[in-house]
């Protein structure tokens, strides 16, 4: 266990996820609280919050809840088992690699996208101005 415990609205906080995302994720199996306090409360630690962040920045890329579960497996694995075989290692940091490369095409087009987007913001703008010094003149 990594220590302190946090509350869910604490973790909300943190990860900047609603109450809500946080349970759902609970209930797809994606995190699971790492305790609960003697009232029933979920209690997380960094490491759960570690887990939520992953999650977060997966969603805006498109990344599917399966996807997302078979990532957090993947590193769960590498993480926990040192005694791990060479061939199984490879093979999960492939899986991990796999998702670095579709992270990175979806990064880019996302750039194409903010710039087309800034493009269109910079030509209503200027359309703006010009019917702003037409008026005055």
């Amino acid at each position: 266990m990594d220590g302190k415990h946090m509350q869910i609205g604490e973790v909300a906080a943190r990860t900047e996820l609603s109450l809500r995302t946080i349970r759902h994720y609970e209930e797809t199996g994606l995190v699971t609280p790492s305790a609960r306090s003697q009232g029933g409360f979920r209690l997380y630690t960094e490491t759960d919050v570690a887990r939520l962040m992953v999650i977060r920045r997966m969603k805006p890329l498109g990344f599917t809840l399966d996807q997302m579960r078979d990532l957090l497996d993947a590193t769960d694995r590498l993480d926990a088992d040192a005694a791990l075989g060479a061939e199984e290692r490879e093979a999960l940091l492939e899986r991990v690699r796999a998702y670095q490369r579709e992270a990175a095409e979806q990064v880019e087009k996302l750039r194409v996208q903010l710039s087309r987007a800034e493009d269109f913001e910079v030509t209503l703008r200027a359309r703006l101005e010009q019917d702003a010094h037409t008026a005055q003149g």
